[in-house]
């Protein structure tokens, strides 16, 4: 691999910590084992590498505690417990909300929670020249570095889970849903391919972060910006199961096949992970679970960005990866 000390930046990625002081589990089809208590101390390692290697900040992709926080009102404790290993970072941590935030808060809680890293986009922000985004809608840009922009995205703006049941949001997300599964539980998938990813613990992006999104890219390519995007959800059909997709991944792709600017896709929800480029060379990478990670072992990287490439180096379940950009 390259020399690392002569990378322009550096950042760390991790996704689905999903942290509960409980005992080992399974997931939801009883078929995979998750060690819910032992994930917090792969996110220690993990931090503590990021310390070691000097990042310039570190992107969480969501699900940073497990849903089950919720029935033993354990949401703040659990939150405040994850919380106080990302706070052991000297660097900027940005949180991606995935659909155990929203098993766990209501957006409103979410907004005035840590878990809001908006505020910390700063002075590298185009938000005023890109328009404001709504304020219910969690998604935001900033600029790590001279020619390089990063976006979070919001996969629960149109969701049944990550709206108030009275919200317009929320009653248009259900008629999509019930459109597409016909099951008494909508957590199980419809039975065809791709239909799959119309579940509720799923969700997509609203006409209005299309929008934004749009707007942000156009200014990216005028300014001949690399762009990278994470999203807990994913949103090639390459990159997972069919069954963790975005409800409205095609709309999404098709902005991203519209600019110049798109480089890397970044998203979790699949934990065991997934990889491909599309066909314009843009990089889509899901990162695995530390949830369904053995305690012996890690999942988490670190990205190191270069002129003409991105190298993630990857730890324990994560693959290394060379990304040339399109």
């Amino acid at each position: 691999m390259e020399d690392r000390a002569r990378a322009l930046f550096s950042f760390g990625i991790i996704a689905d910590v999903q942290f509960a002081d409980i005992d080992d589990g399974t997931n939801y089809r009883k078929t995979r084992r998750r060690f819910y208590r032992n994930s917090v101390a792969l996110l220690r390692d993990a931090v503590r590498h990021w310390e070691e290697t000097r990042v310039n900040c570190v992107i969480q992709l969501g699900d940073a505690i497990d849903g089950h926080n919720k029935s033993r009102d354990a949401s703040e404790q659990a939150l405040d417990t994850v919380m106080a290993e990302f706070e052991k970072s000297s660097v900027d941590v940005h949180h991606v909300w995935g659909n155990h935030e929203f098993y766990n808060f209501s957006r409103e809680t979410l907004m005035a929670s840590p878990l809001n890293s908006a505020g910390k986009a700063g002075a590298g922000s185009d938000r005023a020249e890109s328009d404001l985004i709504a304020d219910d809608i969690y998604a935001y840009e900033f600029s790590p570095a001279p020619r390089f922009r990063f976006v979070l995205l919001d996969a629960y703006d149109a969701s049944v889970i990550g709206r108030d049941a009275s919200s317009e949001k929320h009653q248009q997300a259900m008629k999509l849903l019930q459109k597409h599964n016909s099951n008494a539980d909508l957590n199980t998938p419809p039975v065809c391919g791709l239909e799959q990813r119309f579940v509720k613990f799923n969700g997509g992006f609203s006409a209005e972060q299309l929008q934004w999104l749009d707007r942000v890219l156009t200014l990216a390519d005028q300014r001949q910006e690399r762009v990278t995007l994470f999203s807990h959800l994913p949103v090639h059909p390459d990159a997972t199961d069919p069954i963790c997709l975005a409800w409205n991944y095609d709309e999404l792709l098709s902005i991203l096949r519209a600019h110049k600017s798109v480089a890397i896709f970044i998203s979790g929800h699949d934990h065991d992970g997934g990889f491909c480029t599309d066909a314009s060379g843009v990089h889509h990478i899901t990162l695995e679970g530390v949830i369904e990670t053995h305690p012996d072992t890690n999942a988490f990287a670190t990205v190191y960005v270069y002129e003409d490439q991105m190298l993630l180096k990857g730890n324990g379940r994560t693959a290394d990866r060379v990304l040339k950009y399109p």
